[in-house]
């Protein structure tokens, strides 16, 4: 055991294991291996073990809305009283103007604790106190007899944990009385309690992540919310999708508490983003796009439609201290309509055409280029029928006038972000700062998409480059950012006779060589392995024809295939050879000039145009989808549907009778 653990620790005291330059998203590498494992870790231990992690999305929220790059001293603390695996003590303190804080924790579970501990070394912090302990009974941050306060307060505790009191009814530290004590079967409040009970009483703010129920819930719960309400605490709610935590699949939110401006404060906002996830594995996640979209909605403030909405107090009042989002947002309308005249008589109704008025503003000529007014409509049920077979309806979308200038809009705000991201992209090097790099390029993308008057999500268009980032550009920058625009040397096949096929470079992969100077013998390549592939198609044919007692082998014309097969495979083989010592050639003669221009324009710009592009395609699949389900809804009327059914009905009696069966 000595052996191989001095083994192990060698290995790790080698200089090429040096990853204090390589740092990605404010961590450094070994904190974003064990971060990954954590999380992997999880997501595999089930309810029992999984709420000791906070989803690394939730926590760049939360770190996010409280506003956190604010704070810039040493001095400013940052608490979490049921801190687990500490991810969001330190998604928190990553958010902070200069990184720099001091962070504080209390965990009852000991094993959660030491990860916790672990969590922050690894992340290059010697000096966050991570206390052991239960916070409701025995909070360890007292001093004096009252509670520690802190800057900032953050916490994911567990939800509705049972017979958490174990004390008296009048806390000691004054979180809770016996007239505003939380249900012993329910400890959700208990934990807010403690948490605001720990902010600075008059510029402390923070965020907790409670279940719905703490929302709307009766009783002692009503009493506690109808109090925190009149103080003017509460800031902001959010609400999450459904199962995005580990541990439960039930939908929670974040409630915002801020100390400060408390008394001039004139409302809540809430957000309800529950419809923004995608499907990870068994967990739903939030996007890119859906960070965004809460981060940018709570910074403006403003209403959006089935989003979010700023509730006065005393329309809060008015709703009997009720704080449950759909109360006050109301979710879009996905239900479809059945207008049982349309059916009856015929046509499309207006009404259901009115409700993609969305498209209509921005494609002006598109709704009349698709359909007209029918000549039997009146003013109590006006419809209209389509101008054009179902099967043409992608196409005179694609070709319409007003359709194809937004699509230009779009094209332009693409290039305007191209030309303005273009130069930063060749100037980066040594020494440049990927993270705030991206943050550049994204927000200039938000910006200028915003602008377009376009139908493509400017959320989606973000999601793109962001996913794109994380995929394969973020390595990209830093690989750059630690050795400038250079490639490793004696780049080769990575397996013994390998072909250029084999050849990996992942800065500047080998399909963009290939595309960009070997594009004649590519297609070589591929007409010979295509002629290859027909001499085995007609083996095939021959031998399946004469497959008996194996006839085919003494066919004159079989025999003549096996040879020019050969032949075949043995030129192809030569193309390939010869394409691999090129390539490889290649490689070795590329200098910085050459590769700025291929990573930058044909790799990072090309990928991301083409995912943004694409989604104008999947705008034009999915007018012509909405339309024609519209149109095949009313396509026909209960008359001929009858006439059908006693059509058919009687060609089912003849066959009947002609069977002998009398009906």
């Amino acid at each position: 055991m000595i052996s191989t653990l001095s083994n192990l620790i060698a290995v790790f005291e080698n200089d090429n294991l040096d990853f204090s330059k390589n740092r990605a998203a404010d961590d450094d590498l070994l904190g974003d291996a064990y971060e990954y494992l954590m999380k992997n870790f999880a997501a595999e231990s089930g309810k029992s073990k999984g709420q000791f992690y906070t989803p690394a999305e939730v926590s760049r929220v939360i770190a996010k809305i409280l506003h956190l790059e604010e704070f810039s001293a040493a001095n400013t603390t940052i608490y979490d009283p049921t801190c687990g695996s500490g991810s969001l003590l330190l998604r928190a303190l990553a958010e902070t103007a200069k990184g720099r804080a001091k962070l504080y924790g209390q965990e009852k579970d000991n094993a959660t604790a030491s990860l916790a501990v672990l969590n922050m070394f690894l992340h290059g912090i010697d000096n966050a106190d991570i206390k052991i302990g239960d916070t409701l009974n025995n909070p360890k941050n007292v001093k004096m007899g009252s509670l520690e306060t802190f800057d900032i307060c953050v916490a994911n505790p567990p939800f509705s944990q049972k017979n958490w009191l174990s004390g008296g009814e009048n806390d000691i530290y004054n979180r809770w009385t016996a007239d505003l004590l939380p249900p012993a079967k329910c400890g959700d409040y208990a934990f807010l309690l403690h948490l605001i009970g720990s902010m600075k009483t008059e510029t402390g703010r923070g965020a907790c992540i409670l279940p719905h129920g703490v929302l709307f819930r009766g009783n002692a719960e009503y009493e506690i919310r109808k109090d925190l309400i009149n103080r003017h605490i509460i800031k902001g709610i959010i609400g999450l999708p459904a199962n995005i935590f580990f541990g439960t699949g039930i939908p929670a939110s974040i409630i915002v508490i801020d100390k400060k401006n408390s008394a001039t404060r004139q409302g809540i906002f809430f957000i309800d983003a529950k419809d923004g996830y995608m499907k990870d594995g068994a967990k739903n996640r939030l996007r890119e796009q859906d960070i965004r979209r809460i981060v940018d909605v709570w910074n403006s403030g403003q209403d959006v439609p089935h989003y979010a909405k700023f509730v006065s107090w005393k329309e809060i009042e008015a709703n009997d201290y009720n704080l449950n989002i759909p109360r006050y947002i109301q979710p879009i309308d996905t239900e479809i309509v059945q207008d049982i005249e349309s059916h009856l008589k015929g046509g499309i109704p207006n009404s259901d055409i009115d409700r993609m008025q969305d498209i209509w503003d921005v494609c002006n000529t598109l709704r009349d280029n698709l359909f007209a007014p029918s000549d039997g409509r009146d003013d109590e049920h006006i419809v209209s029928t389509l101008r054009v077979p179902i099967e043409q309806i992608a196409e005179t979308v694609k070709n319409d006038e007003s359709f194809i200038r937004q699509f230009q809009m779009f094209q332009l705000s693409l290039n305007e972000w191209t030309a303005l991201v273009k130069p930063q992209m060749y100037d980066l090097g040594k020494g440049a700062t990927p993270k705030k790099l991206i943050a550049q390029w994204s927000g200039s993308l938000l910006e200028i998409a915003k602008k377009d008057k376009s139908l493509v999500s400017t959320y989606d268009i973000y999601d793109h480059l962001m996913n794109y980032w994380a995929d394969t550009m973020q390595d990209d920058c830093y690989m750059v950012s630690n050795d400038g625009f250079t490639l490793p040397l004696n780049i080769v096949p990575a397996k013994k006779n390998g072909t250029y096929k084999d050849i990996v470079c992942d800065l500047l992969p080998v399909d963009i060589i290939l595309k960009e100077f070997f594009e004649k013998e590519t297609l070589a390549i591929d007409n010979a392995q295509a002629a290859l592939d027909d001499t085995a198609a007609q083996m095939q044919t021959i031998e399946e024809e004469l497959a008996e007692d194996e006839e085919y082998r003494n066919d004159t014309n079989y025999k003549a295939l096996v040879k020019r097969k050969k032949e075949q495979s043995s030129a192809l083989k030569n193309l390939q050879k010869q394409l691999t010592a090129s390539v490889v050639k290649k490689y070795a003669t590329l200098t910085e000039a050459d590769i700025k221009p291929l990573v930058v324009e044909k790799k990072w710009l090309a990928s991301i145009l083409s995912l943004c592009n694409n989604e104008m395609q999947h705008l034009t699949q999915s007018i012509a989808a909405d339309v024609s389900a519209l149109a095949a809804r009313y396509a026909r009327t209960l008359s001929e549907i009858s006439a059908d059914v006693q059509k058919y009905e009687q060609e089912v009696t003849g066959y009947l009778q002609q069977m002998g069966f009398g009906i």
